[in-house]
């Protein structure tokens, strides 16, 4: 079989891309495919340095026989490097976050987060396939001149949810108070000052006996963190857990000691917090913007509009037990249902196929 390389923009513990790629890889080496993951050296973590290789090593490896799959979700020198290759090609598009929201927050993304979106543009009509984990990026990459996008959900690795667990973390969630769960890069386009204001509103008049985890990294966010922290003071909120980066047996622990996980976010190509909720459990509440909807196939609870003491009231219904958290939580387990029963790494195989039989 050919070999099946995939590029990603960075390579690190925890981030959604790189665990799909980690998944994806094992898939194509039990397919008999050579298989590597690239990208920028100095994006790939040191520790990790023996699951990735160099960018600049790949025109040199990779053959006209060979294929790549691009995921595609920043501004890179990993997108101009696919372009260029005389290899079969294929795009697997994340949705690149619209620039204006790191506007005056972290210009460096922003400017990469504006290239990204130039590259996609000229990376449209490139690849021989062209997959999207959403119907909502699928939309979007064929506005950028696509002509045709597959849906192809995000390949996830869901057995790290139910094995592994931090003990003590747990422990000291579980004393008592509820707790309401977010889980998310602390980034503009997450709005983790709404989640804030709606946790104002729920702790001061639903349940005082509260607390609010945001788990999640700030590296190289700090402003922005800060920002929070000024509108945690400024609302006088207590038990407010901003985690930073944490291990995977720690973020289960999160999830296993919520009673609901809320969702502000306004830009989200997939947002797997969701699915790993309902994985675990926990009611989500979120906020039906981008792709969210799309992720939640019906099951959870939806908003359209941020009114923060309804929000609020309607957290302290799924945080309780009854007939109505009783049913949420049913549907959610249906839609995980569907969502396992799938069987990815075939359907992965089968939207390959015109780069595999060619």
């Amino acid at each position: 079989m050919k070999a099946l390389h995939q590029f990603v923009a960075g390579f690190s513990r925890g981030d959604a891309i790189s665990n799909e790629a980690i998944v994806m890889r094992d898939i194509f080496r039990s397919w008999g495919a050579e298989s590597d993951i690239f990208s920028e050296q100095r994006r790939i973590l040191p520790e990790l340095r023996s699951e990735a290789r160099d960018i600049q090593q790949a025109e040199e490896c990779i053959g006209p026989e060979d294929v790549v799959l691009l995921h595609l979700s920043i501004g890179s020198l990993v997108n101009d490097v696919f372009a260029r290759l005389k290899c079969r090609k294929a795009i697997l598009y994340h949705n690149i976050t619209p620039p204006d929201y790191f506007r005056g927050v972290q210009e460096e993304i922003a400017r990469n987060l504006a290239r990204g979106r130039e590259q996609a543009r000229r990376l449209a009509q490139v690849a021989e396939v062209n997959l999207a984990d959403s119907a909502y990026n699928a939309e979007e990459f064929m506005g950028m001149g696509c002509s045709a996008v597959e849906v192809l959900p995000l390949v996830l690795d869901l057995g790290k949810l139910r094995n592994g667990l931090d003990k003590r973390m747990l422990g000291e969630y579980q004393d008592g108070k509820t707790n309401i769960l977010f889980v998310g890069r602390c980034a503009p386009n997450k709005r983790i000052e709404d989640i804030l204001h709606a946790f104002h509103y729920y702790q001061r008049y639903v349940n005082p006996e509260s607390r609010l985890i945001l788990a999640g990294s700030y590296a190289g966010l700090e402003s922005y963190y800060a920002y929070q922290l000024t509108v945690q003071r400024d609302l006088g909120l207590r038990d407010v857990i901003f985690t930073g980066s944490i291990p995977q047996e720690a973020l289960n622990a999160c999830y296993r000691a919520s009673d609901v996980f809320l969702c502000m976010s306004e830009h989200e190509g997939f947002c797997i917090p969701v699915i790993e909720s309902m994985v675990l459990d926990v009611p989500v509440l979120a906020y039906a913007a981008a792709a969210v909807p799309g992720t939640m196939d019906g099951a959870g609870v939806l908003f359209a509009t941020k009114c923060y003491d309804l929000v609020a009231e309607m957290m302290g219904r799924l945080a309780v037990p009854g007939a109505f958290r009783s049913a949420v939580l049913n549907g959610q387990r249906a839609r995980i249902t569907r969502y396992e029963s799938r069987d990815l790494g075939a359907e992965l195989r089968n939207r390959l196929a015109p780069l595999l039989e060619g």
